[in-house]
């Protein structure tokens, strides 16, 4: 058998996920969108569900494959819904939705649901990806209320230049959220991963942590509380492949070798290759 194996270290997943809890005092929604970033969603889940406040998926599909597998957390679809038909089957399964432009709010107001959803209610602070107009937003609260159909709304947004630690972009992100809310009583949710590690001066009373569960730091430069992430095994991508072993004599066949793991981190490697790939250009 070859021996290359790509190996997921949980408990460093659960050591990341404290450390949010830890920096922010905040409730925190695991992000395992896309597979956890390729780690295995269920595993992720099922790692942290005795500890999690909730998990963050992108889609219903990623949010039906947790519910099958047995998991009864919150779970919060970032990119909202794609089709009103699927907002019977949120309701049905207690999911979270985002709604992040008018049309999905009138499909929430139009919708024949047999319970309110919770919704967290996306304003465009500067991103400008996804999200609200500021015009829009404390209409679409105010809708909602009267829908009969929400349950609970939590605000929110997301930085676009978090990890820009010397940019005053994010400052400017969050006088537009806080110029917006203005009047409305929710629960706020602003704090992604690189502002969990850089941002303590953000409120947020639910924070998002996503690529620092799996070890990567989202900053180019040394940063202190990422320093503290337990970096897990990243994917290998090919099995052969020829390295220099001049510096190491002693090394042979069957010396293990790590491609990225708790001392090669996957983030460095990323920014070598990044500026490998701007030489070549």
């Amino acid at each position: 058998m070859r021996p290359a194996r790509a190996l997921i270290d949980l408990q460093a997943l659960r050591h990341n996920y404290q450390l949010a809890r830890e920096l922010t005092g905040a409730k925190a929604l695991a992000v395992i969108k896309a597979d956890a970033y390729g780690h295995g969603a269920v595993r992720c889940a099922q790692a942290l569900e005795g500890e999690a406040d909730g998990f963050a998926v992108a889609c219903i599909e990623e949010a039906l494959e947790l519910r099958a597998a047995g998991i009864k957390a919150p779970v919060l679809l970032l990119e909202g819904i794609f089709e009103a038909s699927e907002l019977p089957l949120i309701a049905e399964q207690d999911l979270w939705c985002v709604v992040h432009s008018l049309w999905q709010l009138e499909a929430i107001e139009q919708a024949g649901l047999t319970r309110p959803i919770t919704v967290w209610l996306k304003l465009d602070t500067g991103m400008h990806r996804v999200g609200l107009h500021p015009k829009d937003y404390h209409g679409a609260y105010q809708r909602l209320l009267a829908s009969g159909k929400v349950a609970r709304i939590v605000l929110m947004s997301h930085f676009a230049r978090a990890d820009e630690l010397d940019s005053t972009a994010s400052s400017e992100q969050v006088a537009v959220f806080e110029a917006a809310r203005q009047g409305l009583s929710a629960e706020v949710s602003l704090r992604n991963s690189p502002a969990v590690l850089g941002w303590p001066q953000v409120p947020s009373d639910w924070v998002r942590p996503g690529i620092m569960l799996y070890g990567a730091t989202p900053f180019e430069v040394p940063q202190a509380q990422a320093q503290r992430l337990q970096p897990l095994i990243g994917r290998v991508s090919m099995d052969m492949l020829c390295i220099d072993l001049t510096d190491v004599p002693e090394a042979g066949l069957g010396s293990p070798v790590e491609l990225w793991g708790k001392h090669v981190l996957a983030s460095d490697v990323a920014i070598q290759i990044g500026r490998a790939v701007q030489q070549e250009c």
